[in-house]
């Protein structure tokens, strides 16, 4: 089993393009609408390509691990633009071999029509954003595709790429788990060897938590919410897919996201573009980077020399808790060893209750959240770290 990652060795990228189309009513990233920028988006390439000079002024000699161009929308990026990114990465940052480059989709027809030429800069996964494969549904996400495009796009992504991986938000308002079942097993049907299955959340800043605010959306209760999870479950264990990650299913261990993986086991990783966050080992301390969220003040930033808007130095602790929080979303779990940074023991309260309460449990000197655990992490985390 895989260890977490010794710093300084390996390194992933991660690409935040922020671009989209339309702004759906769930989302809370760092976003914005897609009209026509094209100064600013050329502008936005060569910073991205600055930073990721200066990140490896800093972080000196790696390999390269994975790519991700995620947003927003990065298949709404130009393919020549993706392709200057991946090289300038393999230029900086030499691969030991073959790597993982993912990049997020929509599967409206006009990204559709991009995807050979994405495929052809580099990239050899995609992950498509279809969300639902119910036009009624696809139009209450504020969704711009319907169920037949997606079908359509997935058909031409299978002719590009030889991974493909599919998200989809289920606990919509009226959704029962006979429903989602069925649409499951619909997106299943389409051959993705790796299923990201959310449920929907409602933040306050989005339109959807205003609608909730004012009482005009109401979500599944906590009951329907659990039942529809245990479905998940069910449906995707029987088509042989293992969830090793609490949203994350993959059909065997090679179609688990390397990127991902990286990422949850404690890798470096640069964040690059406007609000990306990263994780850096610099001069021998993680280190957490945000950058500029504003796509001018990003790009000004990196011409200035502080692309950065917050940097922090973890201690012991912060470190050791972080790797905690990630590692125990992920079957791996993590190294019983973090626990003595935090102050805790396995051998005593509160681990050692959780460990009783059948919600965390020790193997191979890991601790690793149990099938009743999982559901309710969230709780578990804050019973363990206050």
């Amino acid at each position: 089993m895989t260890d977490f990652l010794a710093p300084g060795t390996d390194v992933g990228l991660y690409v935040h393009w922020p671009y989209c189309s339309r702004i759906c009513p769930y989302c809370d990233f760092n976003v914005v609408r897609d009209r026509g920028r094209v100064e600013e988006q050329a502008a936005l390439v060569e910073a991205i390509l600055a930073d990721m000079r200066a990140q490896r002024a800093l972080t000196g000699s790696r390999r390269l691990a994975s790519i991700f161009f995620g947003g927003g929308t990065p298949s709404l990026m130009a393919p020549e633009a993706a392709a200057r990114i991946i090289a300038q990465a393999y230029d900086l940052f030499p691969p030991a071999g073959a790597i993982e480059i993912s990049l997020e989709a929509n599967p409206t027809d006009a990204e559709a029509a991009r995807f050979a030429a994405l495929a052809g800069a580099g990239v050899n996964r995609l992950s498509m954003g279809v969300q639902a494969l119910d036009d009624a549904a696809l139009r209450f996400l504020g969704r711009d595709h319907s169920a037949a495009e997606a079908r359509r796009a997935v058909d031409l992504a299978g002719r590009a790429f030889s991974r493909l991986s599919i998200d989809l938000i289920y606990a919509r308002p009226g959704q029962t788990p006979a429903d989602w079942a069925t649409e499951l097993g619909a997106a299943l049907d389409m051959g993705f060897e790796h299923v990201s299955p959310y449920q929907l959340t409602l933040e306050p800043t989005t339109a959807f938590g205003r609608a909730l605010a004012r009482g005009t959306l109401i979500p599944p209760d906590e009951d329907q919410a659990a039942a529809l999870y245990e479905t998940t479950q069910t449906v995707l264990e029987a088509a042989g897919f293992d969830a090793y990650e609490v949203s994350n299913h993959a059909r065997g261990v090679s179609a688990r996201s390397a990127h991902n993986l990286h990422v949850w086991r404690g890798g470096d990783y640069l964040g690059l573009g406007p609000g990306a966050h990263g994780r850096l080992t610099l001069d021998g301390t993680r280190t957490a980077t945000v950058a500029h969220r504003r796509i001018a003040d990003y790009v000004a930033g990196v011409g200035a020399g502080s692309p950065w808007m917050e940097t922090e130095r973890l201690d012991a602790a912060g470190a050791a808790e972080e790797k905690l929080l990630l590692g125990l979303r992920t079957v791996e779990g993590a190294p019983v060893g973090l626990l003595a940074d935090l102050g805790l023991d396995a051998d005593a309260a509160p681990t050692a209750d959780l460990i009783t309460d059948g919600f965390l449990r020790l193997s191979a000197g890991r601790l690793v959240a149990t099938p009743r655990g999982r559901p309710v992490l969230d709780g578990v985390l804050k019973a363990l770290l206050t």
